[in-house]
């Protein structure tokens, strides 16, 4: 009896330790033996208030790191309704290692009127040496769905301390999520959406990114959609837009005309926190890669889901949000994304 109970000790030992070893490695994926450079999931969440969303990453050349600028989202305070999406700042998260972990930098300065308002969506491009930030920028804090928003720029020499240069003046006074790229005409064009439109993607074009000729159609017009976000990737030009439900893929040969095709991240996916679909998001392209970062909300079966409790408030887990990254991989003429499957990531 000695002998086999000394036998099974063993065992369940053996056991425990496997199951051990199994959740440090699913805690810790970049770790694992397979031979990739595996994202951790989440990749990111922000320690301050647990509600970044919106992504967009740029690299930072004199400091050799990669900077994550989001809607920094109050998840975790108790306001009214939607009154944690106002009033928000701009979040920026730094990784000195190749992406495999973000630190919370802070919120550079933006205000420009008095008061407390709200920041949404940045992107940023750079142009002969100045990196341009372009946000949406609603006036005040609300606890409703509502406001104007315009679209607003700043320039940098270095990312981290911004001049206002002016809203922009576009299709409407009611446009947010901008996205840019310099075609070979030599020209910035940008795509946004325009609420007064019923949520469609307009765009237009500049020679000095203030100054903008407008085309009256929409660019992505149909359903309703967000975040629109527009890259060069394998010899084609492609934008994704956010239908709450996933993110739609275009292909286009000149970025004037776009052909619709399917979707990417609007299932669930099996990491943690990677669900229940990808959220605005952006890709970043670096040699034969191409990296998709967008949030999600893990504490909600579908993207809108949620009742007000008595108080008239959202709970903590309905609203707060991770930021995830998947590889988007060419196949067959479109783009799938690769989020449950390993794949290598690193950013050069």
């Amino acid at each position: 009896m000695t002998t086999v109970y000394r036998f099974t000790r063993q065992l369940l030992a053996a056991g425990l330790f496997c199951l051990i070893f199994q959740a440090v490695a699913a805690q810790n994926p970049a770790e694992q033996p397979s031979g990739l450079r595996i994202a951790p999931a989440p990749l990111y969440r922000d320690p301050i208030y647990d509600g970044a969303a919106d992504p967009t990453v740029v690299y930072h050349p004199e400091k050799k790191e990669w900077w994550m600028f989001y809607t920094q989202r109050r998840a975790n305070q108790m306001s009214a309704n939607v009154g944690f999406c106002y009033g928000t700042g701009i979040g920026i998260a730094v990784s000195a290692d190749h992406g495999k972990t973000w630190v919370y930098k802070g919120n550079p300065v933006l205000e420009f009127e008095e008061g407390v308002n709200t920041f949404w969506a940045p992107d940023i491009i750079l142009d002969k040496g100045v990196y341009h930030m372009f946000v949406a920028y609603i006036r005040g804090v609300r606890n409703d769905w509502g406001g104007k928003a315009v679209i607003t720029h700043y320039t940098s020499k270095d990312l981290w301390h911004w001049q206002h240069e002016g809203p922009l003046k576009l299709s409407s006074d009611n446009v947010i999520d901008p996205t840019f790229l310099k075609l070979a005409d030599g020209k910035w064009h940008i795509w946004y959406k325009d609420d007064t439109r019923n949520a469609v993607t307009m765009t237009g074009e500049s020679g000095d990114l203030k100054n903008w000729k407008l085309v009256d159609t929409p660019a992505i017009g149909g359903k309703p959609h967000e975040g629109p976000k527009a890259f060069r990737f394998k010899g084609n030009y492609w934008m994704i837009t956010d239908e709450w439900a996933g993110q739609r893929v275009y292909r286009s040969d000149d970025a004037l005309r776009w052909e619709r095709q399917g979707m990417v991240l609007d299932k669930n996916g099996v990491r943690r926190e990677d669900s229940p679909t990808g959220a605005h998001a952006d890709v970043v392209v670096v040699g034969e890669k191409a990296y998709i970062f967008y949030f999600t909300h893990p504490g909600r079966k579908v993207h809108f889901e949620g009742e007000l409790d008595k108080d008239g408030t959202y709970s903590y887990s309905n609203k707060r949000t991770s930021i995830q990254v998947a590889e988007l991989v060419y196949k067959d003429g479109t783009l799938v994304a690769v989020r449950d499957e390993p794949f290598d990531f690193y950013l050069p």
